[in-house]
């Protein structure tokens, strides 16, 4: 079955950095696009970056745009999320999510995504 096992969250000072990653297995990860979402304390899940299956086109929140970078590695079934200059807003419990189809480009609908991981824990606190 889908498992996705998301990884390298932390407590991280305001203007710091953290990669993300997930990793990916019972389905073929190449043919899938991905997406990071994540869910703040008392709010709902949050959509913030997406990519193709082919690693060639991405897109982002804009609340993270400029500061976020999305990559995968088809050869070793991983997603990561490079987060720079974090802000106290970006504390959220992060998940990597699968695509409900191969092949079609991701979309931002959260309702579009069937799979999730079991989430890493990011806090941005002086």
């Amino acid at each position: 079955q889908v498992q996705l096992v998301e990884s390298g969250g932390g407590l991280v000072q305001p203007g710091g950095s953290l990669r993300l990653s997930c990793a990916a297995s019972g389905f073929p990860f190449r043919f899938y696009g991905m997406s990071w979402v994540r869910q703040a304390p008392g709010k709902e899940l949050e959509w913030v970056s997406h990519i193709n299956h082919l690693d060639t086109t991405s897109d982002y929140a804009n609340s993270v745009k400029g500061r976020f970078t999305i990559s995968r590695d088809n050869a070793k079934n991983m997603l990561y999320l490079q987060m720079n200059n974090l802000k106290t807003e970006d504390s959220a419990v992060y998940y990597c999510a699968k695509f409900y189809t191969a092949y079609r480009p991701p979309s931002r609908r959260m309702s579009e995504y069937t799979d999730r991981g079991q989430g890493t824990q990011v806090t941005v606190s002086s």
